[in-house]
């Protein structure tokens, strides 16, 4: 079976609330945001046919003992006769669900079913969206870990830090199926992507580069652990409080190790202080930064204000200042999308059967994004649309054959 996006439904769907009218309903619908949601955007789809006894009976009962009793006794035969190896779950709990924050699962489930879509849609990935209704992480990765024998890999959404990071690692260490929390590395991917482009653009290399990222939650960790990987000259990060810095107290694990491994010139204060001469700025927070801020940047900076759907700074004053301007919107240029990474990133782990996703492969996967653009780089053009069709296959390519060389390939 696959799971599909389904056609809108003019009909009223069993699991509505009952509190729910038919003319509250009917209000809703004038919105065409929730007559599109009406019914749900996915459904499950036979991927053979039953035309009559003969296909029942080689579909269910007896035929299906045979193939039953054949994975029984030599279990890596589900990934040929089952839809496990090639099908991903999408799993929340609902705790920081886009903008919204901590909304829980039943509201976090039209997210799930839109990445769900996304997956299909732009990788041809079969998914499906789960909403746990628990929040600790023992509560958390044992159930994740207990559904995992129906799936060939685990997408984490939505997820709130610092539970995140230990929730991925904890199922990495358990499962051999990849396991990739799409708020941290599909942003990171994206962004290593632009950059690389941005910085070509300006004559400079990653290396050249001192960065001051806004926001140390589970986007802004992995983009600055992404790009410490991939070589950039010096990075700083803040968070709510300012600067992140090993004389600061009261830092969580998360925040003492990013103290250890960043803010080689030592900033204290607040992130418009660090940003006087940087080149690169990247907002993840949600925060705010003045426009003398971005002023008092190098020649040539860059400027990622990818928060949603308020930038940390207007792109149309950014630029005035900024060579390069990158949002989280797709209604300006350089859109930040993970959806431009995580449909190839699983699609070429799901075509080798990988055991996990390394940081090679994420990185594989930032310079394949960022040789779409290739000699086409301009100051608005530093990452590919999302409809752009080599943007999945150059991902997926780069994904499988970093598997390879990095031995997680089973296939």
């Amino acid at each position: 079976m696959a799971v599909t996006p389904s056609s809108v439904s003019t009909e009223s769907s069993a699991a509505e609330s009952p509190a729910a009218s038919s003319a509250d309903l009917q209000a809703l619908d004038a919105d065409p945001a929730f007559a599109l949601h009406r019914g749900g955007k996915l459904e499950v789809r036979s991927t053979i046919a039953v035309r009559d006894a003969d296909d029942l009976a080689l579909a269910y009962t007896p035929g299906v003992a045979r193939v039953c009793s054949a994975i029984a006794e030599t279990p890596e035969l589900a990934n040929n006769y089952t839809w496990a190896s090639r099908v991903v779950a999408v799993v929340t709990d609902g705790t920081a669900v886009l903008g919204l924050g901590d909304i829980g699962p039943a509201a976090a489930m039209p997210v799930m079913e839109g990445k769900a879509l996304l997956f299909k849609e732009f990788g041809g990935i079969d998914s499906v969206p789960i909403c746990l209704d628990c929040t600790g992480v023992e509560e958390l990765v044992e159930t994740v870990v207990r559904l995992a024998p129906s799936f060939g890999g685990i997408n984490l959404e939505d997820i709130s830090a610092p539970r995140c990071f230990e929730v991925e690692d904890r199922l990495r260490e358990r499962l051999d199926i990849p396991v990739f929390h799409d708020d941290q590395h599909g942003t990171a991917i994206v962004a290593l992507a632009a950059l690389r482009n941005a910085a070509k653009i300006t004559g400079r290399t990653l290396g050249d580069l001192r960065a001051v990222v806004a926001g140390a939650g589970a986007s802004g960790v992995a983009v600055t652990r992404m790009l410490l990987n991939a070589g950039i000259g010096d990075i700083a990060v803040a968070d709510s409080k300012g600067m992140i810095h090993p004389r600061r107290e009261g830092l969580n694990s998360v925040k003492q190790a990013l103290a250890a491994d960043t803010n080689r010139a030592r900033f204290t204060g607040s992130t418009e202080e660090a940003l006087a001469g940087a080149d690169v700025f990247i907002g993840l927070s949600g925060s705010t930064v003045s426009e003398g801020a971005i002023r008092s940047m190098a020649p040539d900076s860059i400027v990622f204000a990818l928060s949603n759907p308020t930038p940390e700074v207007h792109p149309d004053v950014a630029r005035r200042h900024a060579r390069v301007v990158a949002t989280g919107r797709s209604d300006f240029p350089n859109q930040i999308n993970n959806v431009l990474a995580f449909p190839g990133v699983f699609r070429g782990a799901l075509d080798v059967r990988a055991t996990t996703i390394t940081e090679n492969m994420k990185v594989a996967a930032a310079d394949a994004l960022a040789a779409v653009v290739g000699d086409e780089a301009s100051e608005d053009y530093v990452v590919p649309s999302p409809f752009d069709a080599r943007v999945a296959p150059a991902v997926t390519a780069a994904v499988a054959a970093q598997a390879r060389k990095d031995g997680v390939a089973r296939a």
